[in-house]
């Protein structure tokens, strides 16, 4: 007996034992999902803010500038030096039905590149104007600006010449000059026409250039400027608001759902409760109707009993009244 009650102590401790274990296994089970799933939660969250960002930082950032090469062509003179027609240009911005973004201003620039050459001096100033235009050849907009070489006197260009002599030589530094002209200062796109060609003329038969550009640039202002100017900031305060909002969303999400999960808990125990009452209702409601029915039986036994002895007692009376007629005509 002793040694069987020490072997049913020795199982029972190693099934408490492996109970225990299981239970710690499935507990770290359970804790190792939750934190894995909290942390596929976040790096989903947090790279959903990212491309939140970035998407937004795609669409509403305009490209701050566009360059584009200008070729200039003119008509050569015969029988003299020099051209006999007005160098001009057709520039294509882009072969997209729209390059520039509806709402944003914009800057177009033309960078002359020009020599310091006798012929340049002696030119003294010339208009150049712009045309933008639409892939359907409309003029959308207009311009004409006067230009010039930078006055510098003989003694300044001698003293340029001695100083930057030996990067002249070495090919480093040329004796130029980069005329910028602002075409248009402050240009918006119009959404029915927007412009996809730029024609340039220089009005003059005498200058003298190396290059030509057209550049245009966004003016940009609030928040398009802090999201330019401070990228990284910008990035971090986006970046959280996004997250901010998306756990925000998420953990309401969660404590909707419990709180359905509870209110199904209890909606499914209030019903199996009413079930059970009114089983009991039933049970109570069965109880009396088959007392009722036992006493109704019992009524209608008595009431068929008494209706029986009825008729017994009418031939009783019957015979009696037949016997008391009997005995007086007897007597009489």
């Amino acid at each position: 007996m002793v040694v069987l009650r020490l072997f049913r102590r020795l199982e029972e401790r190693i099934f408490n034992v492996q109970q225990k274990t299981a239970e710690g296994v499935q507990t770290a089970r359970d804790a190792v999902l939750r934190g894995g799933i909290i942390v596929m939660t976040a790096v989903v969250v947090i790279w959903i803010s990212v491309f939140l960002y970035a998407a937004f930082y795609y669409a509403y950032m305009p490209n701050i500038s566009h360059v584009r090469p200008v070729h200039l062509k003119f008509e050569s003179c015969t029988y003299e030096k020099g051209i006999c027609s007005y160098p001009s240009a057709h520039v294509q911005l882009t072969k997209k039905q729209q390059l520039l973004m509806v709402g944003q201003p914009y800057k177009v620039n033309l960078h002359l590149e020009m020599p310091e050459s006798p012929t340049n001096r002696e030119l003294g100033m010339f208009m150049v104007c712009t045309d933008l235009r639409d892939r359907d050849g409309v003029l959308v907009e207009n311009a004409c600006r006067s230009a010039m070489l930078h006055y510098r006197s003989s003694l300044l260009h001698i003293l340029t010449t001695l100083t930057f002599s030996p990067m002249m030589i070495l090919g480093s530094a040329e004796e130029k000059q980069n005329i910028v002209l602002e075409m248009f200062a402050n240009f918006e796109e119009d959404q029915s026409h927007p412009v996809t060609e730029v024609y340039v003329e220089i009005q003059s038969h005498f200058v003298e250039l190396y290059s030509a550009t057209v550049m245009i640039n966004a003016h940009l202002s609030g928040l398009r400027y802090i999201m330019f100017h401070w990228p990284i900031l910008s990035a971090i305060l986006g970046i959280s608001t996004n997250l901010f909002f998306i756990a925000l969303i998420c953990v309401l999400s969660y404590l909707h759902f419990i709180a359905e999960d509870e209110i199904l808990d209890d909606d499914f125990i209030f019903e199996k409760g009413e079930e059970e009452v009114d089983e009991e209702e039933d049970d109570d409601y069965k109880d009396e109707k088959s007392n009722t029915d036992l006493s109704s039986d019992t009524s209608s036994q008595g009431d068929t009993s008494m209706l029986e002895e009825i008729p017994k007692r009418k031939k009783e009376e019957g015979s009696s009244t037949a016997a008391a007629t009997l005995r007086v005509e007897m007597i009489t």
